[in-house]
Formats: structure tokens, sequence, C-alpha cells
């Protein structure tokens, strides 16, 4: 059985109640993992989202935590407390 998807303006409740409950965003659900301990077990090498997927499984469920996982990986934050948007595909023109 395939997961269900969200629609576009159920995703926006869907945040819109995040943002105002106040909490704080730090893992990936799927695989429990936390950010901090993703960016602990990275260490210093520079990696792409692609590399995160592959060696931990993050990123490559049900896909919520991309747009953290890739600010994780360009700032070295690990906890978030606004709701970010996942980033269109990049054109292959």
């Amino acid at each position: 059985m395939s997961p269900q998807r969200i629609s576009r303006p159920g995703r926006r409740t869907v945040r819109s109640s995040l943002v105002k409950a106040g909490i704080h965003i730090d893992r990936c659900t799927c695989f429990d993992r936390t950010f901090a301990d993703l960016k602990h077990a990275i260490g210093g090498e520079r990696v792409l989202l692609e590399d995160v997927t592959k060696r931990f499984g993050c990123g490559g469920d049900c896909g919520l935590c991309r747009p953290y996982l890739e600010r994780m990986l360009e700032t070295g934050e690990t906890v978030f407390h606004q709701v970010l948007l996942a980033r269109p595909p990049k054109s292959r023109e």
C-alpha cells in the first residue's frame, strides 16, 4: 500500500498549525534521526542531500525533512523554528 499524499491546501494547513503551535523541528520522523545526530555522523564531510539519503535513509521516504536537511547541510543548523518549504526541482535545460 503506497502512502497517501496530502493535497497542497492540506499541506498549508499542516504547516500553519505547526507554526502556531510553536514547536521546533529537529529530526527526520520517518527514521527518528535528529539533525544533530546526522550532522555529527557526517562530520566535516562535504556531502549532498542525496548522500545523506543513501547513507541514512533520511529524506528518502515521506520527504518532509528534505528542506531541513538541505538547510542543515548549508548552514549547520540542526533545530528549526519555522516551517521550510521544499525547493522546486532545478531545471535540466
